[in-house]
């Protein structure tokens, strides 16, 4: 899935011990070892901004629940600006270039920012160099007055290196752009077109790198807000290329809006991440022997360790490769009508993982410390609360999504028979939401190890290998439906594949327990898109009809699982209660 960003209120974890323990050394293969989680990350209150302060564990810690509360509060708000931002540039794209063929051919270029994404950003980077750095800070922690700094050091064997491959990689892009389109879109009607906007979206191979690295080390440091500003200031810049340039170049406009946001991305954090890594001030932990201890000396990064992760994220981002390759011999705009729906119906995965997120460290450090019942209750908790917000939004998304097209997108060069087209992908696109928030939130659990498991990499293949030979099948019968479908059908193998086996290999989550609750969500979820899509079609407004659908498709969906006694219901109706209970209690 690419990167927009949109609003539902995040929705805070209950309070944790305040306490923060740390495994002394922290896991296997040094300080950069791949999936190496410790708990000295960026302990204390919280400041503005949702930085943690060390020194001021009185206020609580970077584990506790006021902290991960504020910490996913800020997240949201940021990431609503960012998804507001996401919207209004799929609006800009639909209105000035519609989803013809030139649509098309800056969506095939595009494929190399998705995938760098998903690489370098929200995947791989992180997955690697949080546990990395927190396992630095925690050194940092056992022994301030070591010298060479471990956090310094880290960065000074790591980022040199990735300076060099990603500016190798962005400029063996450039110089491949001709045969990295016909690979990815044969049959294009406008190549030519492809190859100038994938020239100049690959500048993003390096961009997203920098982006990435920078956002790890501040999310490990307990810094969440600059990280959470890169979505901001990357659709801000595609934007304004857009509306300045347009006129003049065309579709390459947002190819090199793309690639100006790219450049912003990086620059939105470098000055936190350098007053960061220029302050050595001592972390406040509490240090356990219970983790496992360090088998190295060095903060070098195997590739032994790295190969786990690559491979997962490459594989995961390589349904998009597969769905526009597919999608190529379709008639023109097949492409724009996978891209405009799936941007819309990713957004309630989008806002689920934003939890996720924030908790990562937390998990990270619970496994390495050797506290796998502290990460248990965690995870299940994470996966309750993802898949409400998720189910939520995809039976929203099903109920009412040609008024959501409508509103969104038609106007301009974007046409009725777009938005129909569009809404009815988006719908067959919801079905496998939930294994894609499922999917986004385990692997986290497989790589907060001692070392990064091959099994996510082996279950994301397995559901693609199905996502590909399904969507052969369906393509020929159903066109651009049957490439959602089978989608939907790889993610969710794979979502439960990945379920089936964290127990063994990972967090001891309870199997029984997690596939009992997502059933009894996903009843709810039913139950409520069919009243949102009755709400919907009585309602002859679309925007009204739109507005109609979500609440009544919130208040069953929250009434049902209730009922049902589904995990995490409570949370939220509490959490949903409380503005009611302060005022109540004002008003006395």
């Amino acid at each position: 899935m690419s990167d927009t960003r949109h609003s539902l209120p995040a929705v805070p974890p209950q309070p944790e011990s305040p306490s923060v323990e740390v495994a002394k050394g922290g896991g296997t293969g040094g300080a950069g070892t791949a999936g190496v989680g410790t708990g000295g990350v960026g302990t204390g209150g919280v400041g503005t901004g949702g930085e943690a302060r060390p020194g001021a564990e009185s206020r609580g810690s970077f584990s506790s629940g006021r902290f991960l509360a504020r910490a996913a509060f800020l997240t949201a708000l940021l990431t609503a600006a960012g998804a507001l931002l996401g919207l209004a540039r799929d609006q800009t794209i639909a209105h000035l270039y519609g989803a013809g063929p030139d649509t098309d051919a800056f969506l095939v270029a595009w494929t190399v920012p998705e995938v760098a994404a998903t690489l370098l950003i929200e995947d791989a980077m992180a997955l690697i160099l949080v546990p990395a750095f927190s396992l630095a800070l925690a050194r940092r922690a056992t022994a301030p007055a070591l010298d060479p700094d471990p956090v310094r050091l880290l960065v000074r064997s790591t980022l040199p290196r990735l300076f060099l491959a990603l500016s190798a990689g962005s400029a063996l892009l450039v110089a491949t752009a001709p045969w990295v389109v016909a690979v990815l879109a044969p049959g294009l009607p406008e190549p030519g077109l492809a190859v100038d906007c994938t020239r100049l979206t690959a500048t993003c191979a390096f961009t997203f790198g920098m982006a990435g690295y920078c956002s790890a080390a501040l999310r490990a440091h307990g810094s969440f807000t600059a990280p959470a500003m890169i979505y901001v200031a990357y659709n801000a810049g595609i934007i304004t290329t857009m509306l300045l340039v347009s006129d003049r170049w065309g579709v390459r406009a947002a190819a090199a809006g793309v690639a100006i946001g790219g450049v912003l991305m990086v620059l939105v954090q470098l000055p936190v991440l350098w007053r960061r890594l220029r302050a050595r001030r001592p972390v406040d932990v509490t240090v356990t022997e219970r983790g496992p201890k360090d088998a190295g000396g060095g903060p070098t990064v195997a590739l032994a360790l790295l190969a786990p992760v690559i491979v997962f994220a490459l594989s995961r981002q390589s349904q998009v490769l597969i769905e526009r390759f597919l999608a190529a011999p379709l008639p023109a705009g097949a492409i724009s009508h996978l891209n405009y729906a799936q941007k819309v119906a990713q957004i309630p995965m989008t806002l689920s993982m934003m939890l996720c997120t924030v908790t990562f460290p937390v998990v990270a450090r619970a496994m390495a410390a050797g506290d796998t019942e502290r990460a248990r209750r965690r995870v299940e908790r994470d996966l309750a609360l993802a898949g409400i917000i998720v189910l939520v939004g995809a039976a929203t998304v099903v109920a009412c999504a040609p008024q959501i097209i409508e509103v969104l997108f038609q106007r301009g060069a974007f046409e009725p028979a777009d938005t129909a087209a569009t809404a009815d992908v988006m719908r067959v696109y919801a079905l496998g939401l939930l294994g894609h928030t499922l999917v986004g939130a385990l692997v986290r659990c497989y790589f907060s190890a001692a070392r990064p498991l091959w099994f996510p990499a082996f279950a994301m293949l397995t559901g693609l290998a199905l996502t590909t030979g399904t969507g052969t099948l369906l393509v020929q019968v159903w066109g651009v439906l049957g490439i959602a479908a089978a989608n939907a059908l790889g993610i969710t193998v794979t979502a439960a594949l990945m379920l089936h086996g964290v127990g063994r290999h990972s967090v001891p989550v309870s199997l029984r327990f997690m596939t009992g609750g997502l059933v009894k969500l996903s009843a709810a979820a039913a139950a409520a898109t069919g009243s949102g899509w009755l709400c919907g079609a009585l309602i002859p407004s679309p925007v009204l009809g739109a507005m109609a659908a979500c609440v009544v498709v919130s208040a069953v969906f929250l009434v049902i699982a209730r009922a049902l006694r589904a995990p995490e219901t409570d949370t939220i109706l509490r959490f949903l209660s409380r503005p009611l209970t302060r005022k109540l209690a004002h008003a006395r």
